[in-house]
């Protein structure tokens, strides 16, 4: 069984088109008959995060943490116990492409870390696109991490520990423990995820803090 985690605070708003595109990579060919359970981690929610993950056919788990690397936990922590040999993870901001779990799994690999698109930025100057335009390196080999484009076994996950409870970088600080295990990391534009790039952040010092930096 594969398994996708969302973490959410209050993603009414985007969280319908995350699982759309979900379910639509869930049922890609090249994934044959293996299932794929999504679970939405909904972290200190008080809108209604939770009726849409239902409607959208998704598992939820509740905390009240306010912390993405706990939400990102737990959710793989649900699915790890149900079975699953892979755990892509994104976030209720994104859209996952159709061949994203596909992509991630075709790499071989122990770990995949993806590049993201940004759907419209609208919410920023000129210069915060161009400078993305200029410095974002959307190719194999990058060496960006995302959580909304991550992607690891089961086996290697357990290995380092899973998510550390940081309010943010918790990606980056998975990243390097499977860096310092010398597990094999995949760094591809193969698996595909576009973002939002929203100003108001879920996450303090995530890509919203990033691009409001660079403005």
């Amino acid at each position: 069984m594969i398994g996708i985690v969302i973490p959410a605070h209050n993603e009414e708003q985007y969280l319908a088109a995350c699982l759309c595109a979900a379910r639509v990579a869930a049922t890609h060919p090249q994934l044959g008959d293996e299932a794929v359970r999504i679970v939405v981690a909904l972290d200190a929610c008080t809108d209604a995060s939770s009726r849409v993950a239902l409607r959208h056919g998704a598992a939820v788990t509740h905390l009240q943490a306010r912390n993405v690397g706990m939400a990102r936990a737990q959710g793989a922590r649900m699915l790890l116990g149900e079975g699953a040999r892979w755990l892509a993870f994104t976030d209720a901001d994104s859209t996952v492409w159709p061949d994203w779990l596909a992509a991630q799994l075709m790499l071989g690999a122990d770990a995949v870390c993806g590049t993201v698109a940004v759907h419209d930025w609208g919410a920023h100057t000129p210069k915060v696109a161009a400078h993305f335009a200029q410095t974002y390196q959307d190719r194999d080999g990058h060496r960006h991490i995302h959580g909304a484009n991550f992607g690891i076994s089961a086996k290697a996950y357990e290995q380092v520990g899973g998510f550390s409870p940081l309010a943010c970088h918790e990606d980056v600080a998975m990243v390097e423990a499977l860096m310092a295990s010398g597990v094999q990391i995949a760094w591809s534009a193969q698996p595909r995820v576009t973002t939002s790039a929203r100003t108001a952040s879920k996450a303090p010092g995530g890509f919203g803090d990033t691009l409001r930096a660079w403005a």
